[in-house]
């Protein structure tokens, strides 16, 4: 048992002098040019086609649907803002109607309450429904009269000689 301690604390004490005197030596840095030509050597297009012209070929069918995929996903989100901007103005529309449609009935009944209490008798006047109503076309604007037109009109009595 003291053999195996007496070898570990060598084994410890050589560990420490390795390592500090590769902390002591200034580190040779690799020759970045030549990493890169290894980089470039190791994956470059033409050497993975030599060697595998199967797999050159599936990797550009690959890059050539996901660019397809990416212009179609461009081009439907264009479609489907368009597609919501048509839809909320023809929602805008559809309200207005509605409104109007509305105010329509209202009037209607306003109208017909006011007829049915102003005849004696109730009885003569039947009721109305939007389906029974007659849309008249409204008349042809004029253009205004000049306000000169209007004093024509107007009788002017004489007026005495003298004044």
């Amino acid at each position: 048992m003291g053999g195996s301690l007496a070898q570990h604390r060598s084994a410890f004490l050589v560990a420490i002098l390795s390592t500090e005197q590769q902390l002591s030596q200034p580190q040779a840095r690799p020759n970045p040019r030549r990493s890169l030509q290894l980089l470039q050597g190791s994956l470059s297009a033409r050497r993975v086609e030599r060697q595998s012209p199967l797999l050159a070929g599936l990797h550009r069918v690959s890059t050539g649907v996901l660019a397809g995929l990416g212009l179609s996903v461009v081009g439907l989100s264009a479609l489907s803002l368009h597609w919501q901007d048509v839809f909320s103005g023809n929602y805008a529309q559809l309200q207005a109607s509605r409104t109007l449609e509305q105010k329509l009935q209202e009037s209607a009944a306003l109208l017909e309450h006011h007829h049915l209490a102003a005849v004696r008798r109730p009885g003569q006047l039947v009721p109305t429904s939007s389906e029974k109503l007659i849309h008249l076309q409204s008349p042809p604007l004029s253009p205004p009269a000049s306000p000169l037109s209007l004093l024509a009109v107007l009788p002017q009595p004489a007026i005495p000689a003298g004044y």
